[in-house]
């Protein structure tokens, strides 16, 4: 039995969840089947790369969550998958719930691990704020949808078959108009392998620079706690947390952040997490990795000069 995978793109890119979730399909079935909305045959070559034996293209025009729902569910019935992942994405947790409906399954959402069969599905995800995590058995017919940066990707190569789906959106009660981007991350947190993140321990908006050069030296995207969005330093499309953006990247470096319960559920899920604070006392140092006790003002250029050396 198969399993399909949702793709999504980003403008003109494919989106790094997408090959993630035709990685983790293989994990369930010899037989991984990934929907491709408005994509492009250089699109389909990158999800066969990652595990996608077949690539179905729609041409759905516009965005609208009852009209990806109706869309994934004819591709998941036309091809017998009964197990069906989804970007846990803005968008992905927008049509998840209605396509879980439309399939007649169960959906289980913000999944950071993933194994069993096309029939069965295990899932692992964090509760209560990140503080516990909840092993699930699904049965199939399930929507999964899988956290960004939680899953490996995996080379593979094997037959590449793309077909085309004329799979309708049907009727919609609404429909995605316009979208009024905000004024920008270098690098999308979602998306991002390593992020450096500030607090209140930054002391002011004015030394943000100091973050972002560390940032731009290693390519990681610039993070913040509540406390410091909250004060005006910057804007909200940074904030990591429980009110901001869930992230799991492969390195967290957080900088003058005391690790309130609501950030720690927001990054907490990161593969290595660095905690840079004064205070040895800060709760951030009880899920660090790795911890320094010392002003930040010290220890980040330290960090930047070291890696301009290393990576040149």
């Amino acid at each position: 039995m198969a399993v399909l995978a949702i793709a999504e793109l980003k403008g003109d890119e494919l989106k790094k969840v997408s090959k993630e979730l035709v990685s983790a399909g293989r994990k369930l079935s010899d037989t991984v089947v990934a929907l491709l909305i408005n994509g492009s045959d250089a699109h389909a070559k990158e999800l066969f790369e990652a595990g996608a034996d077949v690539v179905v293209k729609n041409g759905t025009a516009e965005y609208s969550p009852q009209g990806y729902a109706n869309v994934a569910a004819a591709v998941a019935e036309a091809k017998g998958a009964k197990v069906i992942l989804v970007p846990h994405s803005v968008m992905g947790k927008d049509f998840a719930g209605r396509l879980a409906v439309k399939v007649g399954g169960a959906l289980a959402a913000d999944v950071v691990e993933i194994k069993g069969s096309a029939d069965e599905v295990e899932v692992r995800k964090p509760v209560y704020s990140g503080k516990a995590y909840a092993n699930l058995k699904i049965k199939a017919p399930a929507v999964v949808t899988i956290r960004p940066n939680s899953q490996e990707v995996i080379s593979h190569s094997g037959p590449e078959t793309i077909e085309s789906s004329d799979a309708a959106e049907g009727d919609v009660a609404s429909r995605l108009t316009e979208v009024e981007a905000g004024g920008g991350e270098k690098i999308a947190l979602a998306d991002a392998s390593v992020i450096v993140s500030g607090g209140r321990g930054i002391k002011g908006p004015e030394n943000w620079p100091v973050l972002q050069e560390l940032c731009d030296v290693v390519g990681a995207a610039l993070g913040a706690s509540r406390a410091a969005v909250d004060a005006g330093w910057i804007d909200h499309g940074h904030q990591v947390g429980q009110t901001g953006k869930t992230v799991s990247p492969n390195c967290y470096i957080a900088c003058g952040i005391s690790g309130a319960i609501q950030h720690l559920a927001g990054m907490g899920s990161s593969k290595v997490i660095v905690a840079i604070n004064k205070d040895p006392e800060a709760p951030i140092f009880k899920v660090a990795t790795y911890g320094v006790v010392d002003d930040l003002f010290q220890v980040v250029p330290a960090l930047t000069t070291e890696f301009k050396k290393v990576l040149g």
